[in-house]
């Protein structure tokens, strides 16, 4: 399917979806985020797909919101573009049982740095920086940037990125667990697709069991958590991957996992 404002790369086992309106940094209005749930909708629902990376074109990954969108006379309200673009981006990002990569390959601004952050593990170019600029309009952070943020990095320093819009370099958003990994800018992009691809390879059912604990583990207790645990356990010891996974230990070669 061809689409305006995102490219959509289809690999064996990955797809790659770019923000692809580079002119304004990639931010979102209503058609951007109308292709980029429909590419990644597809992506989930095709068994060949495995993984998903997210990145942008152009200098930028995403600069959040297009203002001139949510100031149009007659456009849409703030509560209609949240519940429009953003709200069902972090629940489709959220509820996906297939790992979400995201590679950061520039500024990160507003619903952009909170969509970096939605992702289940996001590396960053070593010039891009994570700005909560919500505040330097008078507004507040969504995208589930306040549930995100703290529990990535703890309530003090995200109180105080939201509060004062202070730019976190690529470097500094490492340092302090708001990203998984910083990477030169030069081969960046190439570090993210071999990651997503080594991902894509791995025992997809086990990666979604992971993603629903450490989901469950914002507020679980520690027994709800073991009883999940074993639940899970037993899921992932009937796949075909386990089984698999055993086979090649013993006959000591690599395994080749379907994801099922």
């Amino acid at each position: 399917m061809d689409y305006k404002n995102i490219l959509v790369e289809k690999k064996n086992s990955y797809d790659i979806i770019s923000l692809n309106r580079p002119d304004v940094l990639n931010s979102f209005n209503y058609e951007m985020a109308d292709d980029f749930l429909s590419a990644f909708r597809n992506a989930v629902e095709d068994k060949h797909v495995r993984a998903i990376l997210i990145t942008g074109s152009g200098r930028a990954f995403c600069a959040g919101q297009d203002l001139e969108e949510a100031t149009r006379k007659n456009g849409p309200s703030i509560d209609e573009i949240i519940d429009h673009t953003y709200n069902p981006i972090c629940i489709q990002i959220s509820n996906s049982t297939k790992p979400v990569v995201c590679y950061v390959n520039g500024v990160a601004a507003g619903a952009g740095a909170n969509l970096a952050l939605a992702c289940d593990i996001t590396l960053a170019a070593k010039t891009a920086k994570f700005i909560q600029s919500f505040i330097n309009i008078g507004l507040v952070p969504d995208t589930g940037g306040s549930f995100t943020l703290p529990r990535a990095i703890g309530k003090q320093k995200a109180a105080a990125l939201m509060m004062s819009g202070d730019k976190v370099s690529a470097e500094d958003a490492e340092r302090m667990g708001m990203i998984y990994k910083c990477v030169d800018d030069a081969d960046g992009l190439q570090e993210a697709i071999n990651f997503i691809e080594r991902i894509s390879l791995m025992p997809t059912q086990s990666i979604g069991y992971i993603k629903h604990m450490l989901k469950a583990s914002e507020s679980n207790d520690l027994q709800q958590q073991l009883d999940l645990e074993k639940e899970l356990q037993k899921k992932a010891a009937a796949s075909y991957d386990h089984q698999e996974g055993i086979n090649a230990f013993f006959e000591k070669r690599k395994p080749v996992y379907k994801g099922e």
